[in-house]
């Protein structure tokens, strides 16, 4: 009896061993789902990188694209925050309460912020075992502004401290991200950002020698190493806010470019538009160089070459600068042996922009002088040469479309310089295609919440935390990692301070705000330059249908033209 009861012992203590150790092996065992990493250019131009066309040395990045797939028509929604709405969440960005920018106007698409309708990424995947960490730009969360004029200004300089820049339940961290460090605003001095925060405390000093570009990548690099160590993937959303103005760059990476743009607007454009031919990204029959924007003023009859050349140089040196952190990124992966199983994407977050900078002044995010009070200079009449960080400048809208070349228009516009995005996507373990390979999918922000959906095997719900969520309106980019024949969405839409297309069918229709609409077969003329409008009245009342179908399904309340117009 002894011996039977002491045998039974035995195998019952064996058994829990075995039971512990495959316990301690399932718990160990790597989760072979891979990781995610989103990188978000802002203000970036589809032919600024080196590997869509550009002079801009991005070595980093041209790597990258090299190893992986570049799409040639992959879509924002033309403006900073509506596509960053619309990337976390997978709808067009009114449903996520942001059809225009960050003020509140009490209408379901014009929020300013990411409303309960909707999920993000950042929280489907957490639900889903994964890690998520953002670093860098948010904008997509109402604004706190002191009512004294005087006051707000006080604390853009650094002179005044306020605990929140926005209601704290719209910060990254109450929308599924572990960690954050970044800027809640839009706008930033690069060396002296304001709207700082580190999860949800403001940071109140940076070192002497911060530069914001560098500080988004350091931290992602930060994440990553904290990330792997132990065995769930990360979701990580790098949005940086390089080259959004105002032009702040180092000495070092601005002495690279002093001499590359005083050959003008036109020579940087054509070498690349060349460029652009010689890597297969563009045929020139379906896409001819467009006539280049405000061409009444020719480069050697332009009084202010010699800032507008330094102007463009700065710029570069912005994203020269970010790709150097992202070379330190893609290093990190490498050295946690995290780069085979990781998805990385890079994009833009609309178009090159036009915007004068200068000439918008002090107020609501623009400082008038530095936390040490050295006076800020607006430039109007281009007397301070751009690149420190007691100037306040922009690229205007010339090189604006040197930056989007061969498109036409830019940032807040539906036309494709507004809405077309260079996108790499790398990943050594999941992509199946010949390396370097170029995909025609027509993509759209919105696909990044159904691919992620799939690859982690998360569910996307029907209701979060007590609010009935959207339905998922992208589709997923899979096919595109696996086949060249893939197709994507067949219709897309757009509406952003009254500028709007509806693409379907091969068609285009698309207007400026208060123009009337212009029609294109954008497939066969993707620089838009053979208006049909006028031929084919029939497509353009059919199309026009769709879009205010599209409207009155997706809290669109459009900015109405003039009549006659």
């Amino acid at each position: 009896m002894k011996v039977f009861t002491r045998s039974c012992l035995v195998l019952l203590l064996f058994g829990h061993l075995v039971s512990n150790a495959q316990k301690t092996k399932n718990a160990t065992a790597k989760d072979k789902r891979p990781n995610i990493v989103v990188i978000l250019a802002d203000d970036l131009g589809y032919s600024d990188i080196g590997c869509y066309g550009g002079e801009i040395a991005t070595p980093n990045l041209d790597a990258l694209a090299a190893s992986g797939l570049r799409f040639r028509r992959f879509y924002n929604t033309s403006r900073c925050c509506p596509t960053r709405a619309s990337l976390l969440t997978g709808v067009y960005n009114h449903n996520a309460g942001i059809g225009e920018m960050t003020t509140d106007r009490n209408l379901p698409g014009y929020r300013g912020f990411l409303t309960p309708n909707t999920v993000t990424i950042a929280e489907v995947l957490k639900e889903a075992g994964y890690h998520s960490g953002m670093v860098g730009k948010w904008h997509v969360s109402n604004t706190i502004e002191q009512k004294d004029p005087q006051a707000q200004l006080r604390w853009l300089n650094h002179q005044e401290e306020h605990p929140f820049f926005s209601p704290v339940e719209q910060y990254p961290t109450s929308r599924g991200f572990e960690k954050y460090y970044g800027n809640i605003w839009g706008v930033v001095d690069f060396f002296d950002p304001f709207s700082l925060v580190n999860g949800t405390e403001p940071v109140k000093n940076v070192p002497a020698n911060y530069y914001h570009t560098n500080a988004i990548n350091d931290s992602a690099v930060a994440y990553i190493r904290d990330f792997s160590k132990d065995d769930k993937p990360f979701f990580l959303y790098v949005a940086e806010t390089a080259p959004h103005w105002p032009l702040h760059a180092l000495p070092e990476d601005i002495k690279k470019y002093e001499n590359t743009y005083k050959v003008g607007w036109d020579a940087i454009r054509e070498a690349r538009y060349k460029k652009m031919q010689q890597l297969g990204l563009i045929d020139p029959a379906k896409a001819p160089l467009s006539p280049r924007m405000a061409a009444d003023l020719k480069w050697e009859d332009n009084p202010d070459k010699d800032w507008d050349a330094r102007a463009m140089a700065v710029h570069a040196a912005m994203i020269d600068r970010m790709d150097q952190g992202i070379g330190r990124i893609i290093r990190a992966l490498k050295e946690t042996g995290e780069l085979d199983n990781t998805l990385v994407l890079f994009l833009s977050d609309n178009g090159a922009s036009p915007e004068n900078a200068m000439q918008y002044g002090t107020g609501f995010d623009r400082p008038s002088e530095t936390r040490a009070g050295q006076k800020i200079a607006y430039p109007l009449k281009k007397g301070v040469l751009p690149g420190p960080e007691t100037t306040f400048s922009s690229i205007g809208p010339r090189w604006a479309n040197v930056a989007n070349t061969p498109y036409q228009y830019a940032k807040a516009e539906s036309y494709e310089g507004g809405i077309r995005t260079p996108l790499i996507a790398s990943w050594p373990a999941g992509i199946r295609l010949p390396k370097g390979s170029f995909s025609n999918r027509t993509g759209h922000v919105m696909d990044f919440m159904a691919t992620f959906v799939e690859l982690a095997g998360a569910r996307y719900p029907s209701s979060y935390k007590g609010n009935a969520i959207k339905p998922m309106q992208g589709s997923s980019l899979v096919p595109a990692f696996r086949s060249v024949k893939a197709t994507g969405h067949t219709v897309l839409f757009n509406e952003h301070f009254g500028a709007r297309y509806v693409r379907y069918d091969g068609w285009k229709l698309v207007s400026r705000n208060r123009e009337p609409w212009h029609l294109f077969r954008i497939d066969d003329d993707e620089t838009e330059l053979n208006d049909l409008a006028k031929q084919h009245p029939d497509v353009v009342q059919k199309l026009e249908k769709m879009w205010q179908d599209w409207t009155k399904e997706n809290q669109v309340v459009p900015k109405q033209p003039d009549k006659g117009k």
